[in-house]
């Protein structure tokens, strides 16, 4: 596997517009989309960026929007943040098999080895894994970890899904526990992804506006994914320990504005929670936090 050391934080702006224009045919002669074309396979290169430091107003902005208390240690949740701009300069380099835009994150998990102190200096390692067979199409996953001087201090899976014709494969999964009992009722505004969006960066157009979320197949604007794995870890972070897993099956898009439900259920070994709609009980959201 090669090694890329970037010297910034990609542009988000310009990796968007990167993954959008992707879609458009004979977009591969525009200039900023780079050379190169599409692979059958996972280009086979880690992007690493060194010295990453968190910007306290950006980290407020972020515990306020998702629930977090306000406080000088980063949320599991945030290193993703930081990772997640070299999450789209891997998947809108030319030779990346699938077009960013369409991509469903279907599965994430986290595993926090300590906590991370908002004035600690980062280095930050992102690589995708080889195309796998899914019951409802192919996926891969990209795999993110953040180390403090030597030290891991924190890791990611994030799946994404290419649908299409199934294969063989199993999907990564939280089984579901419908006997969680329901703990807190959570009202989401229709203006909850373009709020996200402005602090992580993650300006995908299904969770900007209902305009743009039509042009994808949605009726309105869809909460980010995770928000939602956020918000369930703002909800449980006052029994978090300094070192745990955590991971997340998405299953229904939660469309804006809503009104959901979120269960909980501990036990010696960890927490399972899950995301429901309030009323039917659809079901968006299952998670599980494992200690140790």
């Amino acid at each position: 596997m090669s090694e890329r050391v970037l010297n910034s934080s990609p542009a988000m702006p310009l990796l968007f517009a990167r993954a959008g224009a992707a879609m458009i045919p004979g977009a591969s002669r525009l200039p900023f989309l780079g050379r190169g074309r599409r692979s059958d396979e996972v280009p086979d290169t880690t992007l690493v960026l060194s010295d990453v430091k968190v910007d306290r107003d950006r980290l407020a902005a972020y515990d306020r929007v998702c629930s977090f208390a306000l406080r000088d240690r980063l949320p599991a949740t945030y290193p993703h943040m930081l990772a997640f701009p070299l999450h789209l300069a891997l998947m809108t380099d030319s030779r990346f098999p699938f077009p960013a835009i369409g991509l469903v994150h279907i599965y994430n998990r986290i595993t926090q080895h300590r906590p991370i102190d908002v004035g600690e200096s980062l280095t930050i390692r992102v690589g995708a894994t080889p195309i796998a067979a899914h019951p409802r199409g192919q996926q891969f996953s990209i795999r993110s970890e953040a180390r403090c001087a030597e030290e891991l201090v924190w890791e990611e899976e994030s799946t994404n899904l290419r649908r299409g014709e199934g294969g063989d494969g199993e999907a990564p999964d939280v089984p579901s526990d419908d006997e969680e009992p329901v703990t807190s009722t959570w009202r989401l505004p229709g203006d909850l992804g373009r709020r996200y969006g402005s602090v992580s960066g993650d300006l995908n157009p299904i969770h900007i506006h209902p305009l743009t979320a039509r042009l994808f197949g949605f009726p309105t604007a869809i909460a980010h994914g995770m928000w939602t794995k956020a918000r369930c870890l703002a909800a449980l972070e006052p029994r978090l320990p300094d070192r745990f897993s955590v991971e997340v099956a998405f299953r229904k898009p939660i469309l804006l504005p809503a009104t959901v439900q979120f269960g909980e259920r501990s036990d010696s070994a960890g927490t399972r929670f899950s995301v429901r709609g309030a009323g039917k009980g659809t079901p968006h959201l299952d998670g599980r936090v494992s200690l140790g």
